[in-house]
């Protein structure tokens, strides 16, 4: 195997890796801290959808990890850039919060019921039959159907909840359509987030929680990937996979002197 070139940038998942149920991970202030001092690139990728940059960085900041609003990227940034480079200048009728909404109208796009090109799916605690039932019969007439990300739970603090994945799983019951997913693994989010940061992926390395999502994605866009065990994967999980990590550490606290 050829050796890989020296890590230049970083990519971090945030639920897992820096926080778990709102309460920062030991030492993803030190890390976070060694990334600004080095001046590395580095982005921090969330595939929820609810939030904006802005009340990311604002959340980060309460729980004392000081990640800049430009240092954040969401699959409802990924999924803007992606309609904007498809279709520039569409309409979307979109069932999300004000991160997928904001970053929609901010690409240009025009959010609407009437004829959409696209039915955007993605994270909301506020499903409604009604916005589920309106999203079903756009699509059956023509509409292209777009999910901000498949994950099929969220992490909550009374246990786990339905996310993107599960409710676009109703809606292809309901249409017999498959929607493109834009957030991880796709690897369209991860390369968007390079470009934003003018990085390159032979010299990035990806930390994640999950191999499913964040290790598949940072391994199809030719990333050095880091496992953390502070989320949702266990060593004993690992094997079930077909690819495995570059490398498997406890938490982010093992990867601060690498930066």
């Amino acid at each position: 195997m050829a050796e890989r070139k020296p890590i230049e940038s970083w990519l971090t998942d945030m639920d897992g890796v820096l926080i778990h149920e709102g309460v920062p991970i030991p030492g993803a202030d030190a890390f976070i801290k060694r990334l600004r001092e080095s001046g590395k690139p580095f982005l921090v990728l969330t595939n929820n959808s609810i939030y904006t940059p802005g009340d990311l960085h604002a959340r980060l900041s309460r729980m004392g990890l000081d990640v800049p609003v430009q240092n954040i990227w969401t699959s409802a940034l990924a999924t803007a850039k992606f309609l904007s480079d498809q279709r520039p200048g569409g309409t979307a009728y979109v069932i999300g919060e004000a991160g997928l909404t904001t970053a929609l109208h901010d690409s240009g796009y025009v959010l609407t019921d009437h004829d959409p090109d696209y039915v955007v799916l993605g994270e909301t605690r506020t499903y409604s039959f009604e916005a589920l039932t309106k999203a079903i019969r756009l699509i059956d007439r023509g509409a292209r159907f777009i999910a901000t990300n498949p994950d099929e739970t969220g992490p909550s603090t009374e246990g786990p909840l339905p996310a993107t994945g599960s409710v676009a799983a109703l809606i292809t019951k309901a249409t017999g359509k498959d929607p493109y997913f834009v957030g991880k693994p796709n690897p369209l989010m991860m390369r968007a987030g390079l470009n934003a940061i003018g990085a390159h992926s032979e010299s990035t390395a990806m930390i994640g929680d999950r191999m499913d999502t964040d290790v598949l994605a940072g391994l199809e866009a030719g990333m050095e990937t880091y496992l953390v065990m502070t989320g949702l994967t266990d060593r004993g999980q690992v094997g079930r996979f077909p690819f495995r990590p570059s490398h498997i550490v406890e938490s982010i606290a093992d990867l601060v002197d690498l930066v």
